[in-house]
């Protein structure tokens, strides 16, 4: 019998970070590992740091992008205006034109965000791709309706988005790299926000190119995994889960999520997440790479809400409290 990895084509992954990701980038990229499948991961260095930490860890199947090489004229004349966030967002449309732009033999490329994780394959999403004959894929929030933010946030989210290399798609891709670089704010403002509401536009604009993926119970993060637990009895499977506002924060304490109750289910994904992460972190520290910290602001601090407590102890780290969650 043969198994997944002589079967299946090599699918191709782009995503970019800086430093600061740096653990939550290698919890996507084992992810990806272990799911025993082919792949190729793209990494678009968002700092010197990050590019000159990840060509110290050697990473079989990675290949790197420094953003020194694809900061053309465009990019660099907005890149005063935007935040590293921001910028970070502008850059993101451009992304699967720079895989395409290195290897002509890539077919498609798929968009993660770094604080994806998967727990099963994603080969189900891309044969509903495949049957649909289209030519980018893109996922919605399926908010709960206890937290949509739809207005604000818009329809979709830019956390796993797929093209291909055919003009339909590239004419998509094109679209929306003009408008981010025309506007790309943390901010609402006449009905964009960030790079992410211009997707509301693609069902009308791009209906014969653009498919939307049916798997809804499959794509959770905090905004939708309660609603999809209630849904599925008490049990979630998702393909992948979007650790959205998972940090750092200091040695031993980490912040899981805020602005949400996640429940019951949710707390197995992020036990494993944790189990990843403190990998991640030994990782790092074997390398004599310092891990990196986002400490949570004041008025943060101020506004935090514990939900739930665990203590969870990782050989070589210390205890990691699980801060939960603000109303």
């Amino acid at each position: 019998m043969l198994s997944n990895s002589q079967t299946l084509p090599v699918e191709h992954f782009v995503t970019l970070f800086d430093n600061n990701f740096l653990p939550m980038g290698l919890c996507l990229y084992q992810s990806l590992l272990e799911l025993d499948q082919p792949f190729h991961l793209w990494i678009l260095c968002m700092d010197e740091l990050a590019e000159r930490h990840l060509h110290q860890l050697v990473l079989p199947h990675v290949s790197l992008i420094s953003l020194r090489e694809v900061e053309d004229d465009r990019l660099l004349a907005v890149k005063p205006t935007r935040s590293r966030g921001e910028y970070c967002w502008t850059l993101t449309p451009f992304t699967p034109q720079f895989v395409f732009d290195r290897d002509a033999s890539v077919d498609r490329v798929t968009y993660l965000d770094a604080d994806l994780y998967f727990f099963a394959s994603p080969e189900p999403f891309f044969e509903e791709f495949d049957r649909s004959g289209k030519h980018v894929l893109i996922t919605e929030h399926a908010y709960d309706p206890r937290y949509d933010k739809t207005r604000r946030s818009g329809r979709f989210c830019v956390q796993f988005m797929t093209f291909r290399r055919t003009q339909e798609a590239e004419k998509v891709m094109h679209w929306w790299q003009a408008r981010c670089l025309e506007w790309c704010y943390a901010r609402v403002e006449g009905g964009k926000f960030g790079d992410q509401k211009y997707l509301d536009q693609w069902p009308t604009l791009f209906g014969h190119e653009v498919h939307i993926l049916q798997q809804k119970d499959k794509t959770l993060a905090p905004w939708n995994v309660h609603y999809y637990e209630h849904l599925g009895d008490g049990c979630v499977a998702p393909v992948f889960y979007h650790f959205h506002g998972l940090r750092l924060i200091a040695p031993g304490k980490l912040l899981l999520y805020s602005g949400y109750q996640v429940g019951n289910a949710a707390c197995v994904l992020y036990d494993a997440y944790k189990h990843r992460l403190l990998t991640s972190i030994n990782v790092l520290r074997k390398n004599d790479i310092p891990v990196p910290y986002l400490p949570l602001r004041d008025d943060f601090i101020g506004r935090l809400l514990q939900w739930k407590r665990r203590i969870f102890a990782g050989e070589g780290y210390a205890t990691l409290p699980n801060l939960g969650s603000i109303d």
